[in-house]
């Protein structure tokens, strides 16, 4: 018998269901643990950032008799790599091989993901302000075939203004123009004063709150994930992410890149196609553009992968 500092006992061979044959045969694709809350250190381009991750870890069961696979293991592998070193993509290849190798005789592909809010500090448009934005991002590594994969998905909010709204809320100001000053000397004092009143602005296009999901392959002989890079290219791309602190100059600021900046879903899904397929780190992507829109209760959505042979398959 074994003894415990509280005096406990237990028998020195315990009993190992896992080990006898299953009473079922059959492979199965992937088995593990899932919402694993795990904090963690992810290295971001020269950034090292700690996060509270939900964690998921599996391997596939390629023996059809075997009862199970060993989870303690992936756990305890799993935490024993978070607690080591900032996570890079070469700390979660080295994972991976870990995973692998605790069940070479069960499995021999292995994936995890760390799913968490990266915090970024985003300055305002004009004034000297500034405030925290998250963007939810997730991190993937699987072992497939002997193939080893790496991939960051995040997400990135924006406002889109329609322009076929922004086109018929123009008519109709022409229109209110026209009645207001025709037949009379047009002075450009006069027209500037009418501008300035809510008379003048006889109809305002719509715009909404709208998501780009950006899923990419990357380079896997990176060193450190482009969590930031990534979110700054996704926001220039687009001209018009929401905003954190705002004053009345940010928000005027905001109105004008509306104006300069109107967009379809297709607009939009075009302007981050051109923005990743020139960037060297990306191997293939997956970009979904969902506008959430203010004049149907349904949403506008555009797909668009590289689509690179064996790559990402554009579903919606």
């Amino acid at each position: 018998m074994q003894e415990f500092p509280n005096g406990a006992t237990r028998p020195r061979e315990m009993p190992d269901v896992a080990g006898r044959e299953a009473h079922h045969e059959g492979t199965l694709d992937w088995v593990g643990m899932g919402n694993i809350r795990q904090p963690v250190e992810i290295r971001d381009g020269d950034a090292v950032r700690g996060v509270e991750a939900r964690a998921q870890v599996y391997v596939n069961l390629a023996d059809p008799q075997a009862k199970g696979i060993h989870m303690s293991r992936l756990y305890l592998i799993l935490d024993e790599h978070a607690a080591a070193r900032p996570l890079s993509c070469a700390g979660l290849k080295l994972l991976l091989g870990s995973l692998v190798m605790s069940h070479r005789d069960l499995a021999g592909q292995a994936l995890v993901q760390f799913d968490f809010d990266c915090f970024l500090r985003r300055r305002a448009l004009v004034t000297d302000h500034s405030g925290w934005n998250s963007y939810p991002v997730s991190i993937r590594g699987a072992v497939l075939g002997g193939e080893t994969r790496i991939e960051v998905s995040l997400g990135v909010w924006y406002s889109s203004t329609c322009p076929a709204s922004a086109a018929l809320a123009r008519q109709l100001v022409q229109q209110r123009f026209e009645r207001d000053f025709s037949g009379s000397d047009v002075r450009a004092d006069a027209v500037k004063s009418w501008l300035g009143t809510e008379e003048a602005m006889a109809g305002t296009p719509h715009a909404q709150r709208s998501l780009a999901r950006v899923r990419v392959r990357l380079d896997d002989r990176l060193e450190a994930f482009p969590i930031t890079s990534l979110v700054d290219a996704v926001e220039d791309a687009l001209a018009t992410p929401v905003q954190t602190a705002v004053k009345r100059a940010d928000e005027q600021e905001f109105a004008r890149r509306n104006a300069a900046n109107l967009m379809f879903c297709e607009d939009a899904g075009r302007r981050l196609k051109a923005m990743l397929e020139i960037r060297a780190d990306v191997l293939d992507f997956h970009v979904r553009v969902e506008h959430h829109e203010s004049l149907h209760a349904h949403d506008a959505v555009s797909v668009f992968t590289k689509g690179v042979a064996g790559g990402y398959a554009p579903l919606p």
